[in-house]
């Protein structure tokens, strides 16, 4: 078969007239693929660039010479909207110009100092009591029962007076006659408020003799005047004294709502329990008066929703800077 040999052999050899266009396509293709690594590469860059810091991103950009903007305001983060910049500019004007709420730190001071006055006094006179009667060889257990609740009836309606804050109380005579005074009907007041006689037969008739009764039994079972159980009851008594300042002197409407919340009912609550623990009677009695103290927490907060300032909002929850409310000491006539 020599013929199919050659021709075979010419068929193998022999160029194929495909081959130049298999080698264009192949070359298109290969371009193709190049020009596709390269798109990528740059879409990957770009998406990078996203997240680089904006001075690195621009920095890459050909800088064309911009238009002037207006400034924004100093002290106010770059790139927030009017809206948002608006009340930032409000609340900055107010700070410069000192109309803004702003904390009493020295009224809050005062308040401190006063209690820890009246708490001192109180301490050095019970514990000279003690020792008084201890070198006399006698114990109040001795001293007339009557005589002891006396002291502590005494203590409960004139405790301001061991405290250097000017503190006054409503004028029983104008609060019996239904007028005003410093602290009662000198206000808006809830349709609720009982008339102006109720309040000193609660204090003079109720409350009062509640507490002195109560404090000669706790006196009697210790067998002293200065203990954990009458301290307890001095400190409900100091609450009470600052809070007469915040919301009849200074009439600060917001505070006395804070005041008698978390100082005078809870300190009352204290001293019951305290004396509940030295005699159980003694803490049920005292505990009585927490009746009271609720209904007359209601009605301070009535009032303070009642008595909005001049501009509408309500006073703060706390002593702030103004010329209406100044903390005073009575005692050396400081402000």
């Amino acid at each position: 078969f020599p013929h199919r040999m050659a021709i075979g052999h010419r068929h193998r050899h022999r160029p194929s007239a495909t081959r130049p266009c298999e080698r264009r396509i192949s070359r298109v293709r290969a371009n193709m693929r190049s020009k596709a690594v390269l798109l990528g590469l740059a879409a990957l860059t770009s998406r990078s660039a996203a997240f680089l810091p904006a001075s690195t991103a621009v920095s890459n950009v050909p800088r064309t010479p911009a238009l002037k903007s207006p400034q924004p305001p100093r002290n106010v983060p770059v790139g927030l909207p009017v809206a948002v910049l608006s009340p930032l500019q409000s609340t900055a004007s107010d700070d410069a110009s000192g109309t803004s709420d702003q904390l009493d730190v020295g009224a809050l001071g005062k308040y401190a100092l006063a209690a820890g006055v009246q708490m001192s006094v109180f301490s050095a006179l019970f514990k000279a009591a003690d020792v008084g009667l201890a070198s006399a060889g006698l114990d109040p257990s001795s001293i007339p029962f009557p005589l002891i609740a006396f002291v502590f009836y005494a203590c409960s309606l004139k405790s301001r007076v061991f405290n250097p804050l000017n503190n006054a109380r409503p004028d029983r005579s104008k609060a019996v006659e239904g007028k005003g005074s410093d602290g009662f009907r000198d206000r808006v007041m809830p349709s609720w408020t009982p008339p102006g006689v109720v309040f000193p037969i609660m204090w003079l008739l109720i409350i009062g003799p509640l507490r002195a009764y109560s404090s000669a039994l706790v006196v009697t079972t210790t067998g002293t005047f200065f203990n954990p159980a009458i301290m307890s009851f001095i400190f409900h008594l100091t609450c009470g004294d600052i809070w007469n300042t915040i919301n009849n002197t200074e009439k600060r409407y917001g505070m006395s709502v804070v005041g008698v919340l978390l100082g005078v009912v809870p300190s009352a609550a204290f001293a019951a329990y305290q004396y509940y623990a030295v005699d159980p009677l003694a803490g049920k009695l005292l505990g009585g008066t927490l009746l009271w103290l609720c209904t007359a927490s209601g009605l301070i907060t009535d009032t303070w929703r009642l008595n909005p300032r001049d501009d509408g909002t309500r006073d703060p929850l706390y002593p702030v800077k103004g010329t209406k409310s100044k903390t005073e000491f009575g005692w050396f006539g400081s402000k």
